[in-house]
């Protein structure tokens, strides 16, 4: 299993940043990559951001690309999504997903992500 711990939520104004941590621990070996989704109330999970760890391969919903970027650190096994220029809309709990290795299809599809974090909760007040 891969444990997925999320962290950097919180309340931050529109046109502000946060930063949110995914720290991943456990068999790390069989994950390809981590993404990043989200929920907003009444609506559908929905995929944000994905790097895989060899750092080859990245994705971004195209509502976030230029305010987004995704990195990652190997050596703490931890993601972190940078997100500027926050709006409204992106309030939402962001989750954090371990794709696993082996698995087909690309970083943006929901297919593949077995393992989740709890959750932490993005709110951008306008």
């Amino acid at each position: 299993q891969v444990q997925l711990v999320e962290s950097g939520g919180g309340l931050v104004q529109a046109g502000g940043s946060l930063r949110l941590s995914c720290a991943a621990s456990g068999r790390i070996g069989s994950s390809y990559g981590l993404g990043w989704f989200r929920q907003a109330p009444g609506k559908e999970r929905e995929f944000v951001a994905a790097v895989s760890w060899s750092g080859s391969n990245t994705d971004y919903l195209d509502s976030v690309k230029g305010r987004f970027t995704i990195s990652r650190d190997n050596a703490k096994n931890t993601v972190y999504l940078q997100m500027s220029s926050l709006k409204a809309e992106d309030t939402a709990v962001y989750y954090c997903a371990s794709k696993t290795l082996g698995y087909g299809g690309s970083l943006s599809t929901v297919s593949g992500y077995h393992y989740w974090g709890q959750g932490t909760q993005v709110t951008v007040s306008s």
